[in-house]
């Protein structure tokens, strides 16, 4: 079955799988000085990285506010979820009918890098402290761990919520 990119518009739709369009992604890169890996893709291969760019971006970000509507697919859009730039023209807060352009150029951006390479592999020596190849041992860093939302995608996020920490300490959240 082939796949069919439904956008998220602000309506909370039930079906959404994607925060960004093709187009959406198309104009966001007319301005991008590292486009290449996007211009030189497909069609259907696009569509598939905003997919799963949003897939990733909604499983590794808890965002400020709630849901909009339970049945809504993605987590955009919200409401009471603070915009750091907002000011008095809209109390502070994004509108509960769309998803702000920080999120979809987010979206667009995780696609470009996910064409790049599969940042949701293990990566190499994941378990390993050293490892014997021939004579030589080679050492693994388990600081130096590649984000699985790139550092540029983080920045476009963080003023709408967090990224989810895997420390095994629960958020507690007082209502």
């Amino acid at each position: 079955m082939a796949l069919v990119l439904i956008k998220e518009d602000g309506t909370a739709k039930i079906d959404a799988n994607s925060y960004a369009s093709a187009a959406d992604a198309d104009a966001y890169f007319d301005g991008h000085l590292y486009a290449t890996v996007w211009t030189a893709a497909v069609s259907g291969t696009k569509e598939a990285a905003l997919v799963m760019a949003t897939r990733l971006i909604d499983s590794q970000y808890q965002f400020g506010g709630s849901k909009r509507s339970e049945t809504q697919a993605l987590q955009w859009p919200r409401e009471n979820c603070r915009d750091l730039d907002a000011g008095r023209w809209t109390g502070g807060v994004v509108a509960s009918d769309v998803v702000p352009k920080g999120v979809i150029e987010a979206t667009c951006e995780m696609a470009r890098e996910l064409l790049i390479l599969d940042r949701t592999t293990a990566p190499p020596g994941e378990g390993l402290k050293y490892q014997n190849i021939g004579s030589d041992q080679v050492g693994y860093s388990k600081t130096d761990v590649r984000p699985i939302i790139s550092h540029v995608a983080q920045a476009m996020l963080i003023k709408y919520g967090a990224l989810v920490k895997k420390s095994g300490a629960v958020r507690l959240v007082r209502v």
